[in-house]
């Protein structure tokens, strides 16, 4: 196996590493999801992208065990929106393994890097009780 992201993406997709018809649309997929995991806060903090072969998956995961679950993620959220399933069954039960993933991989990250979250302290009520 691969360490590129888009080529171990496509292995996972039944897509030959030189069959590169469909590579715009896996790029754009995968870079949709990597989106959904830096609002997620893991990565990079500026966000994470690839253009092509050369981003491999250490470049994101910094080789951090428990972060492999983002790979599953990465792939499920492709493989949902370039090749869905075609039953009802399928398609929910698809969607529960990515519901699961966003909740671990965020459950994870509230454990290493837990913030408050934000409250509004402006505008929001005519007197603030805090």
């Amino acid at each position: 196996m691969t360490d590129s992201i888009l080529l171990s993406t496509k292995e996972k997709l039944g897509l030959a590493a030189d069959y590169t018809v469909f590579d715009s649309q896996v790029i754009d997929f995968i870079n949709s999801a990597f989106s959904t995991v830096a609002q997620i806060g893991l990565g990079p903090p500026e966000g994470f992208m690839i253009n092509g072969n050369a981003e491999e998956w250490d470049d994101v995961l910094v080789s951090n065990l428990h972060l492999n679950g983002v790979k599953a993620y990465i792939f499920l959220k492709v493989r949902q929106m370039f090749d869905p399933p075609t039953t009802g069954y399928h398609v929910t039960a698809m969607e529960k393994q990515i519901q699961e993933l966003e909740w671990r991989l965020n459950t994870y990250r509230e454990g290493e890097q837990w913030s408050p979250p934000l409250v509004p302290t402006e505008g929001l009520y005519p007197e603030e009780p805090w």
